[in-house]
């Protein structure tokens, strides 16, 4: 009998599962395991009302280096991107480079119809996150969320948008386009394969609180349904990073002013 291993046939349930978990474990799935530890370690510490998250984190005190391991931070946090862009690439047959941008609809084909859609659901998610916020302060079990704990240097406000993209970028190609088309392929019905995209988004959230989990696992069931009936993550890119550079830009430029942080 030989000692060879088997080899596993390309386009098989274990190959496209052995792709989904390295790419989860190299991203958003890392990030939920190490949430759910972040929120026992803080909710153990004390209430989680007196705890606080801060995103945006400062690298180092000094101006430039601190610029230069946030620009490093951004680069490399998108190389599971390029890997997700690869597996669909090789999946759809290695054909032209733009195949897979095209498969995920992460291109520039319908620049008005996805601007004009991710603007409504800017509007759509944004009031809301906004109240389920403040509601899970009031009921203690959301902490003090800072966007931004960036020094205010020249550079502060570019880094933050370009912080706010890649977040875009990363959640909604990995978390929707990526994981959905995959679980598909193992197997998974609609319904499993949009709990568990809504689920993952709340749970890499969990550092921050429940409210936070509840209020991303939500948007995630509605980005998800935008998903499956047009077929394209730019919207969702797009009203993700409005999101997030109003959350982090407008904390930097008014927040202390206001009080907050």
């Amino acid at each position: 009998m030989s000692d060879a291993p088997a080899v596993v046939r390309s386009g098989s349930r274990t190959h496209w599962g052995a792709q989904l978990l390295i790419v989860l474990g190299l991203s958003l799935g890392q990030s939920a395991v190490y949430s759910v530890v972040q929120l026992l370690d803080k909710a153990t510490r004390a209430p989680l009302s007196q705890g606080k998250s801060t995103l945006n984190q400062s690298l180092s005190s000094r101006e430039y280096f601190d610029l230069a391991y946030q620009l490093l931070d951004i680069v490399f946090s998108l190389v599971p991107v390029a890997l997700v862009l690869y597996f669909v690439w090789e999946a759809a047959g290695r054909g032209a480079w733009r195949v897979p941008f095209a498969r995920l609809g992460f291109d520039f084909r319908r620049p008005g119809r996805d601007a004009l859609y991710g603007a409504g659901l800017f509007l759509a998610i944004g009031v809301p996150s906004l109240g389920l916020y403040w509601a899970g302060r009031a009921l203690g079990i959301t902490t003090s969320i800072i966007p931004s704990g960036l020094e205010q240097y020249w550079w502060t406000v570019p880094v933050l948008i370009f912080s706010a993209v890649r977040h875009a970028v990363l959640e909604e190609t990995i978390v929707v386009g990526f994981l959905m088309g995959w679980l598909r392929r193992l197997g998974w019905g609609t319904t499993a394969t949009v709990a568990a995209s809504a689920i993952l988004r709340g749970s890499y959230h969990l550092y921050q609180g429940i409210g936070p989990f509840a209020g991303n696992a939500v948007m995630g069931l509605v980005f998800c349904w935008v998903y499956r009936r047009y077929g394209r993550v730019m919207p969702l890119v797009i009203a993700h990073a409005l999101l997030d550079v109003v959350a982090f830009v407008g904390f930097s430029l008014v927040g202390k002013a206001i009080g907050l942080g």
